[in-house]
């Protein structure tokens, strides 16, 4: 189970060999990005020691649900697709690692099991079978021992248990995984060289165990934990098991990633066929608007049109009426990120919940979906929109009500107007500053902005870079953070709502929740193996959190909409049930239905002759509702 990571725009970006994991152009690359010459950091590795498994261990797998790649797609070619600022780090866990890169980052880690994403059924990735002792704490795995990391290195039981150390290890400084790998799984047992059990600190449904402890490894033989690690691994490039790794590196431009010859996963019936192209190019381009040029003139393969005003207004005009570049709007079945507004309750004026409260009956969303976003996204309800029972019924987001607005902002104390409208108190005006990170969405504050006026609130909109935006948000600098979270199987809720993350950096309660009865809940929710008390503990968590009003949902956007290429091509049936973006070429979700698009060399030279030429192909827009929830 991964951290979840910040969705700055609803949009999630994307990483990755053989031989030595470090990049082809050291001199594109800062010196500080270059690694030494081999991966291998830590020699004459000492086995663990091994443990005897118990008898009359039940194995179980599944190699019984249909594959979902398709088998006419082609191997090679460059997919071009673009980011809006460089990386912090390289690391996936510590200081500035959460960001939105990580996603890239993460797709080098491939997972023990994997939801099936049409059939929502458990799947092998890195094992190839799995059983569970009575004790409903402990899942037992077998590795695949056709898995190896990029350098060559087999992937064995070893790896697993230095996981467990390095996740606890201080020198990582990351308490999201210390507390997770020491409060949460108390033990990674090795029994054999490919098997291996991690043991709980409480039952769970099988389900759960599967989801929980089936995370991926980390390379033994390429981490030396000591206080300079943070440091020391900023821009080394580690091993993976995943299909691609990170090959050339330009600071401050791009980011390149090669496949991995002759990848173990290709042997995996769920992994075949998929992550096709033999290299992704990932470019810096700040502006969402340049980046749009850059797709226009077939210099990036694809772009995301969830955006009214990309869909009606910009995807038009000759490429697409010449059907040189397609269109497609595919609806899913899936958990929504929690877009919204995140309210810093530590900053003296947000720390009234009556001013939280009045603010949140001040935003008039409802008039932004209608008008900037054209009526095509939905209300979010929650900041679990989707989650199925988990998901609180009693919960919906609080309407535009100046009445209320009032009622809220009067009781704070707020009872006195400006002559420009704006409330003041002791000679101080009601403002907030919002931090956000994508210019296209200036338009949607905009509206909200002017609405929040009449109630006598001033929004200050402040646009950042994405890095800048993100590690303010860490940081707990904001006062109003205009970001979504990923999503899980299951709400995570520790890392947003338990006081252990409130009044310190780097962790997710960007809030600052502290509240005792909440501590409780949580840690019954995240213990407790029966499904109707976990599910009660997680409506009682979003209530109370609710009536806290640290977050204001904004919006959820039910499909994913994108343009792309011709020569850019997708299996017959386009997506999965789970599909977060089609065009996905390495991965990122932790539900690793991706991966499935292939470039088709021929079609893209037929493509550029016939634009040359000034022929024209039929024009192509596809509308799919297969999965779409009524």
């Amino acid at each position: 189970m991964s951290r979840p990571y910040i969705v700055a725009a609803l949009g999630a970006f994307v990483l990755s060999g053989c031989g030595q994991d470090q990049p082809r152009d050291a001199a594109a690359t800062d010196a500080a990005a270059t690694p030494p010459p081999t991966t291998r950091f830590v020699e004459d590795l000492t086995p663990y020691e091994s443990q005897p498994l118990p008898e009359g261990l039940v194995w179980v797998t599944n190699n019984d649900d249909p594959p979902f790649a398709s088998p006419e797609a082609k191997r090679g070619g460059t997919f071009r697709t673009s980011m809006l600022s460089f990386p912090l780090t390289l690391r996936l866990v510590g200081p500035d690692s959460n960001g939105s890169f990580v996603s890239y980052l993460r797709t080098g880690q491939v997972d023990m099991t994997a939801i099936h994403p049409n059939t929502l059924k458990f799947i092998p990735l890195l094992a190839t079978e799995w059983a569970f002792d009575p004790d409903g704490k402990t899942v037992y795995y077998r590795l695949d021992r056709n898995a190896h990391w990029s350098d060559g290195v087999p992937v064995t039981a070893d790896d697993y248990v230095f996981t467990q150390e390095f996740y606890r290890s201080e020198f990582i400084v990351d308490p999201w995984y210390n507390n997770h790998y020491t409060n949460n799984i108390v033990d990674i047992r090795k029994h054999d060289d490919y098997t291996i059990s991690v043991v709980g600190a409480t039952p769970k449904a099988q389900e759960d165990l599967l989801h929980e402890y089936g995370f991926g490894p980390v390379p033994r033989h390429f981490h030396k934990l000591d206080a300079r690690w943070v440091e020391d691994y900023d821009w080394r490039l580690a091993p993976v098991t995943g299909p691609y790794r990170i090959s050339r590196i330009e600071k401050g431009q791009f980011v390149e990633f090669e496949r991995v010859a002759d990848w173990w996963g290709d042997k995996n019936r769920y992994l075949a066929n998929r992550y096709n192209p033999d290299t992704v190019r990932v470019t810096v381009i700040r502006d969402t608007n340049v980046a749009w040029e850059y797709f226009l003139r077939g210099e990036l393969d694809t772009f995301g049109l969830a955006q009214p005003n990309y869909w009606y207004e910009k995807a038009q005009g000759e490429p697409f009426d010449k059907g040189y570049i397609q269109k497609i709007t595919y609806y899913t079945d899936r958990q929504q990120p929690s877009m919204g507004m995140w309210l810093n309750m530590d900053d003296p004026l947000l720390s009234d919940q009556n001013v939280r409260l009045g603010l949140a009956y001040s935003m008039n969303v409802d008039l932004m979906l209608k008008t900037v976003l054209r009526g095509d996204y939905e209300r979010l309800k929650s900041a679990y929109d989707g989650y199925g029972v988990y998901s609180n019924p009693a919960i919906t987001p609080r309407p535009f009500d100046l009445t209320k607005a009032d009622e809220y902002f009067n009781a704070a104390g707020w009872m006195q107007r400006g002559p420009d409208g704006i409330r003041v108190k002791d000679g101080q005006r009601l403002a907030v500053t919002v931090s956000y990170a994508t210019q296209d969405h200036t338009a949607r504050l905009v509206v909200l902005r002017e609405e929040a006026r009449k109630a006598g609130v001033e929004l200050n909109l402040q646009l950042l870079d994405a890095s800048a935006s993100f590690k303010q948000t860490l940081e707990k600098k904001h006062q109003i953070a205009w970001m979504a979270w990923g999503t899980n199987i299951t709400p995570q809720l520790w890392e947003h709502y338990h006081s252990d993350n409130a009044h310190t950096t780097q962790n997710n309660n960007i809030n600052n929740i502290d509240n005792p009865e909440l501590d409780a809940l949580i840690t019954e929710y995240d213990r407790t193996t029966d499904t109707p008390t976990r599910v009660q503990a997680a409506h009682r968590i979003q209530q109370i959190t609710y009536d806290l009003a640290g977050f204001i949902p904004m919006y959820k956007v039910p499909y994913t909409r994108e343009g792309h290429w011709r020569w850019v091509k997708l299996p017959e049936h386009y997506g999965t049930r789970i599909t977060e973006a089609l065009f996905e070429p390495m991965g990122g979700d932790y539900l690793r239905s991706d991966g499935l698009l292939w470039i088709d060399e021929q079609a893209k030279q037929e493509t550029l002759d016939a634009m040359a030429s000034g022929r024209a192909f039929p024009p192509v827009t596809i509308f799919d509702e297969t999965w779409r929830v009524r």
